[in-house]
């Protein structure tokens, strides 16, 4: 039956929920060789016109990123916004975290991505221009996903651990992350490349013995990738079915020559390098590795330590803000 009495409204129900906040913005100025400088005006003007309370703190350096973190949650701050790279975002993440407990249970990451290559973001479809990530910062969706927590040797030879989002390598991987950390930022994508063609001669292939749920297997072994995300290396599809928030690693084993990771580059891009003959795949929740000689270990393009590591995961650990 239709009638002309106008509908009623309820406040409650039809208005827009309000966005989560107060939030604080972890700023890492020298991300993307600088590039954080012109996003975070745009960036700051987008969440204030949204409604968003927050406030900004600015690194000194990339470890004061977990400080930051770890002391807006004792303030009582549950919305934490990492403006940077991937690193910016592992130490983040480390920084709300307490011997593998959330300081904080009900604590939300947001991100937005300014380092070169920002690959986490990826794996959500975030890395988009900064007017559309503070879009999806203003709402209240969230997204529980897996943490990945790495031990292994640090160069004083101690055994350390460290929480990590995207994906861990041992071997050639890491290798690349040290001589890329020793090129000019200034070189961007650019840095990578050289640091993965001067990697080739000098990682030896180490006799390696790789542990996952159900097995044990003796390989040699050039890289060892160890994946919540899919995406590394400014882009590279490096594990394309690694899903963020299913309880399991995805585990690349690369066995071939010295030269096998860096000859797969356009392929990798593309994630179009599985199924190899010289790869060797699992799904698993643990991943362990030793190695002779000993390899270098990277977690989030942040170099770490050496073998011998050991994969777990904290499954659903995180509130990520998408």
């Amino acid at each position: 039956m239709q009638t002309d009495e106008p509908a009623r409204v309820d406040p409650q129900r039809d208005a827009a929920p309000a966005p989560l906040g107060p939030a604080r913005l972890i700023v890492n100025p020298t991300a993307g060789n600088g590039h954080v400088r012109t996003v975070l005006p745009a960036l700051t003007t987008a969440l204030a016109a949204g409604g968003l309370r927050f406030d900004v703190a600015l690194t000194r350096s990339i470890d004061d990123a977990a400080d930051l973190a770890r002391t807006a949650l004792h303030e009582g701050i549950r919305y934490l916004i990492a403006v940077g790279g991937d690193g910016t975002v592992h130490h983040v993440v480390n920084g709300m975290f307490n011997d593998r407990v959330p300081i904080a249970a009900d604590a939300v990451v947001g991100v937005c991505g300014t380092g070169t290559g920002s690959d986490f973001v990826r794996n959500f479809g975030l890395d988009r221009p900064v007017e559309v990530v503070a879009r999806h910062l203003l709402t209240t969706h969230t997204l529980p996903i897996d943490v990945g927590v790495a031990e292994f040797t640090d160069f004083a030879g101690r055994r350390s651990e460290r929480l990590f989002v995207n994906i861990a390598e041992a071997g050639y991987g890491a290798e690349v992350v040290k001589r890329a950390g020793r090129l000019p930022r200034w070189l961007g994508r650019m840095r990578y490349l050289l640091a993965a063609w001067a990697s080739i001669s000098a990682l030896p292939r180490a006799a390696a013995q790789v542990s996952v749920d159900f097995t044990t297997r003796d390989l040699p072994l050039v890289e060892l990738v160890v994946a919540n995300g899919q995406f590394f290396g400014g882009g590279m599809k490096v594990a394309p079915r690694a899903i963020p928030q299913d309880g399991r690693f995805s585990v690349l084993a690369f066995t071939g020559k010295r030269s096998q990771v860096f000859m797969l580059t356009t392929q990798l891009y593309a994630g179009e390098h599985l199924p190899h003959p010289q790869i060797v795949e699992y799904q698993s929740a643990t991943c362990g590795v030793t190695t002779d000689p000993t390899l270098l270990v990277e977690a989030d393009g942040e170099l770490l330590g050496t073998t011998p590591a050991r994969f777990t995961l904290l499954k659903r650990a995180l509130q990520l803000k998408i």
